[in-house]
């Protein structure tokens, strides 16, 4: 009988693109996917620690696995693996797995558990090369993730990003290609290109290509009809790269540039590389070259040091902007970062306070963005059906959208009609007249 297998994903798209390809590694191997309330045969936690609470919620995940799967084995990867290495033996895992040799994912258990051994299969990511994780099909997505970037050279003063994934490395072009093609073979519409640093793109390749390369080489490929980009840094958004993007019809108009901050003075102490004026900029290029283009960032809050003067200047940067989507964290000390022993650490309190003020104002700016979307027809790639017969998917700006009808993986035109919480509601129409 088949073993069973069952991820557990904590973090970034990177780590979930890093788990859908190690899934696909055991089931090309014979394993089936556990059902869902099921135990399972081999547990995997894909773990985080960008933040504490990733950390202890990686942990928490690990602690369960025993309830969960009694006599199961247990898998440990992703960051906190890389951080902690040998130290996460004491939670009986078979196989503690870093940030690297993921492809080999089962090949290593395999080894453990015919040795009846624990392998810790962590390295020196110093001179790492980028890992080939090709994935055919994304079970049960519509969209489907693509890393084509890993690792970081900034050093930001809070962030262990750069330790737990070393430093950039870029996939081919003619890799990228081929990934697109299998994943348009497989019927995905969507394509979300991701990395850990995705701004830095083929600065490691000797042709040097760039994002927009990448892009425009997703973009050549029969079958995919959307092309969306992850989290992107403002020094990449000049003139020729506005107009590069607006000149692939394909490319969703939803931008995430990382803000972090709305205060000049404490990006400086982050060591992030632009102030709010070039940020600015960024955004108005984008703005401008896609008039309906929804800005979406993260910002810390709570920043070692930080005023009440330098917070509210974050509050009127970021309505200044007009975010469509605010993704706010309290500042969270990894251990051997600059910004951990930095003096002045915030009290929980104002951190937490800080992060309700800067929610609030995002729902705002979220209302008011999609109230600028109320009646036109947009196109919806429907993704999920609804308890009680409704549809629900995604705009191009990536707003979500339920609607009455549908058949899942089809990009239908709905005209939006009311706003909810967080989205908005439609009804199917007969023709597309969209705002670019």
């Amino acid at each position: 009988m088949a073993k069973t297998v069952r991820f557990f994903t904590l973090g970034c798209k990177v780590n979930q693109y890093d788990s859908e390809a190690m899934l696909e590694r055991f089931l090309e191997n014979g394993y089936i996917s556990a059902k869902q309330g099921a135990p399972a045969d081999v547990y995997v936690v894909n773990t985080c620690i960008v933040t504490g609470e990733g950390q202890r919620k990686s942990m928490q995940a690990v602690r369960r696995f025993g309830r969960l799967n009694p006599g199961g084995e247990l898998i440990i990867a992703g960051c906190l693996a890389q951080n902690k290495g040998e130290a996460l033996l004491e939670t009986g895992a078979r196989l503690i797995l870093g940030t690297q040799r993921r492809g080999e994912v089962v090949k290593l258990f395999e080894q453990a558990i015919m040795e009846n051994a624990r392998i810790v299969a962590v390295e020196s990511l110093s001179r790492a090369a980028f890992e080939p994780l090709n994935i055919s099909g994304h079970l049960g997505h519509t969209r489907a993730l693509m890393k084509i970037q890993e690792g970081c050279d900034n050093r930001c003063t809070y962030c262990i990003v750069p330790v737990v994934r070393g430093g950039i490395r870029s996939r081919t072009l003619d890799d990228i290609r081929g990934e697109a093609r299998a994943l348009a073979e497989a019927g995905f519409k969507e394509i979300v290109l991701t990395g850990v640093h995705l701004t830095s793109y083929g600065r490691d390749q000797k042709d040097k290509p760039s994002l927009a390369d990448a892009v425009a080489a997703v973009a050549e490929t029969g079958g995919i009809e959307r092309i969306r980009l992850g989290s992107l840094e403002p020094p990449v958004v000049t003139d020729a790269f506005a107009d590069t993007m607006r000149a692939i019809p394909r490319l969703c108009p939803q931008f995430h540039l990382a803000l972090q901050s709305g205060s000049d003075e404490v990006l400086c102490r982050m060591k992030r590389r632009y102030n709010t004026a070039q940020f600015l900029s960024a955004a108005e290029k984008l703005q401008s070259a896609f008039p309906d283009a929804a800005l979406t960032t993260d910002v810390i809050v709570g920043f070692p040091g930080e005023t009440e003067e330098e917070f509210s200047q974050t509050l009127a940067f970021c309505q200044t902007v007009g975010f469509m989507k605010i993704h706010v964290f309290p500042f969270s000390p990894r251990p051997g970062t600059p910004a951990a022993d930095m003096p002045v650490q915030l009290p929980k309190h104002v951190k937490d306070e800080r992060v309700r003020r800067l929610l609030a104002v995002g729902g705002r700016l979220s209302a008011a963005y999609r109230k600028r979307l109320l009646h036109t027809v947009q196109p919806v790639l429907i993704e999920e059906k609804r308890r009680g017969g409704a549809y629900a998917g995604f705009t191009p700006q990536y707003v979500q959208v339920i609607c009455e009808g549908g058949n899942i993986g089809e990009i239908l035109p709905v005209r939006l009609s009311e706003l909810t919480k967080e989205g908005m509601r439609g009804e199917l129409v007969n023709t597309i007249d969209i705002r670019r």
